[in-house]
């Protein structure tokens, strides 16, 4: 889950800022490309009302990413990785390239079995159980299946 907090009007589509988002956080993440965690990688944009952000300065032109992941999900080149392609595309899509010096990126983990799914607070052998049975129906439907069985 990727949440978002900026001042009304930062980003001219939220949505599509978003989807970029979530999809680059999957790809760090390096999860097969399955339903189960393409329904389930997603981004929350919150616009705040100008005025509700401010540092010690008074100054409030800041973008705040937080994701959460479950825990152990994201070694350090993962991280390093993730931070600095988040703030990439928020600097890229509110057209503000200097925005990248004021984007703050926090990484959450999630404690194992903290991470509810369709009503169960998952642990990560059930993510993983979960995904090895979605690679495996759709192994079984043939081809257009995906080609990893990482999980």
């Amino acid at each position: 889950m990727i949440d978002v907090y900026c001042a009304s009007g930062t980003f001219a589509d939220p949505h599509a800022l978003a989807q970029e988002l979530a999809a680059a956080v999957m790809k760090w993440e390096k999860v097969p490309s399955l339903p189960l965690f393409r329904s389930n990688t997603a981004a929350f944009v919150h616009e705040m009302p100008k005025g509700t952000i401010s540092n010690v300065d008074g100054e409030s032109n800041y973008v705040r990413v937080q994701v959460l992941t479950p825990v152990g999900v994201l070694d350090r080149e993962k991280q390093l990785g993730v931070v600095k392609e988040l703030t990439e595309i928020v600097a890229r899509r509110s057209g503000d390239p200097g925005l990248t010096s004021r984007t703050w990126v926090l990484l959450t983990e999630s404690p194992d079995g903290g991470w509810g799914l369709a009503g169960h607070a998952s642990t990560g052998a059930d993510i993983a159980q979960a995904a090895r049975q979605q690679i495996g129906a759709l192994s079984a439907k043939g081809p257009g299946a995906p080609s990893s069985t990482r999980a």
